[in-house]
């Protein structure tokens, strides 16, 4: 990005945004909800959540009274809208009239100096966002206000140049959004590759089992179906266990390197992890969720997890893929009373239906499962990769555009 202190492509000069346009702060009636109306003669009100990730600003979805429009900012068609907190400096061109509120600060009277569009994407450059960052740091939350942003800097060049720059710049970013569009729809259909795979695994519960297979309840084939450890008032952290915790599990992993370890008086042997264990969350966001512990190091398991221990007859990965599956979830769900945090118990693991075939079975699916859900993992990762590169070119873009170099 252009440097100030650098000369400028010819015919280019630096503008102080305070020289070149009006600079407004939006204002709010208050109390607001006294000059909200459904009158279709109200007046817009533009907030922050009729921003989308258009550009534009065309429609909102409350109005203000006429006598609430006059205690606060009107904006017209073509009139820049800053955010002042928050996501502050974003930049939206108003396609639409209507008031704004003290969150906002408003950019008119540009167009002797600036393209609009050429404005929209000089707002948008990381050099004009280092100067909001720089002039908004010191408080609590980045906030920008009239005299911080009077002060921001921007090179342009002639009208005539603004407007070519602008256009090519609309067609590449129009290119980018296509991409990025493509790029988030594979991504979307790589993620919904492993339910779709186990549901080619798994029957569903209105199937005819496939020969050989046995519905049982997971009770017929646990040895246990246990709560966690309870820490009581003096459990200390010192090493003896670690206790694994649900916050302990991240992306379907434990990194034991970072689990706590604990002592205590009492008994531990009851609750200590060992390999092909499987323990659930029982609460929060991840409630019903699933994981399969792999070679754990001495440890134990928190009260918020349960812990299943399997009979002979059940290989653990794959029960561990099948609690990953719409049929299990289903269940769950089907089980859960009082919001997502009020029914998930072991009396509710103990009579989940599991659909089992004989051990080489079994064996043969963990192979099919473990293969697929393999290659499904790279190609997710593939395509974020694919996602994050082109979410960064907008900004190479632009950094080429006002270096002169379109």
């Amino acid at each position: 990005m252009i440097d100030e202190k650098k000369e400028l492509p010819e015919g280019w000069r630096w503008v102080k945004l305070a020289d070149v346009c009006e600079i407004a702060r939006g204002g709010s009636p208050r109390p607001i909800d006294n000059y909200i109306t459904k009158d279709k003669d109200g007046i817009n009100w533009i907030r922050i959540g009729d921003a989308t990730n258009s550009k534009y600003i065309s429609e909102t979805a409350e109005k203000i009274t006429k006598e609430g429009a006059k205690k606060s900012r009107f904006v017209k068609k073509g009139d820049f809208i800053l955010s002042n907190s928050m996501s502050f400096g974003r930049p939206y061109i108003m396609d639409t009239e209507g008031c704004i509120h003290d969150g906002w600060l408003l950019i008119r009277d540009y167009k002797d100096s600036f393209d609009k569009e050429f404005l929209y994407f000089s707002l948008c450059t990381e050099f004009v966002k280092e100067q909001f960052i720089k002039l908004a740091r010191g408080g609590i939350v980045n906030n920008l206000n009239i005299n911080l942003v009077k002060e921001v800097i921007i090179p342009i060049p002639p009208l005539s140049e603004q407007k070519r720059i602008a256009s090519i710049l609309q067609e590449r970013m129009a290119a980018v959004e296509k991409a990025r569009k493509a790029a988030e729809e594979r991504l979307s259909a790589i993620k919904a590759l492993p339910s779709a795979c186990l549901r080619q695994v798994f029957p569903q519960p209105d199937q005819e089992l496939p020969e050989g297979w046995k519905c049982l309840k997971l009770e017929k084939i646990s040895h246990h179906i246990q709560y966690g450890f309870t820490a009581s008032a003096d459990f200390v952290i010192v090493d003896s266990h670690k206790f694994l915790r649900i916050t302990d599990i991240q992306d379907n992993k434990v990194n034991w390197d970072s689990v706590p370890c604990c002592k205590t008086e009492e008994p531990l042997d009851d609750y200590c992890l060992n390999d092909g264990d499987i323990v659930f969350a029982r609460t929060g966001a991840t409630t019903g969720k699933s994981y399969l512990i792999e070679q754990p190091p001495k440890a134990i398991f928190a009260s918020y997890l349960i812990r299943i221990k399997l009979t002979e007859d059940a290989n653990p990965n794959y029960l561990y893929h099948f609690f990953q599956s719409d049929i299990y979830w289903n269940q769950i769900k089907s089980g859960i009373r009082g919001g997502a945090q009020g029914g998930f118990n072991a009396t509710m693991l103990s009579n989940l239906d599991i659909p089992l075939p004989v051990i080489s079975e079994q064996q043969r699916i963990i192979a099919i499962l473990n293969e697929k859900m393999t290659a499904i993992e790279h190609a997710r990762k593939a395509a974020e990769e694919e996602l994050t590169a082109i979410n960064a070119l907008p900004a190479a873009i632009l950094r080429q555009a006002f270096n002169g170099e379109l």
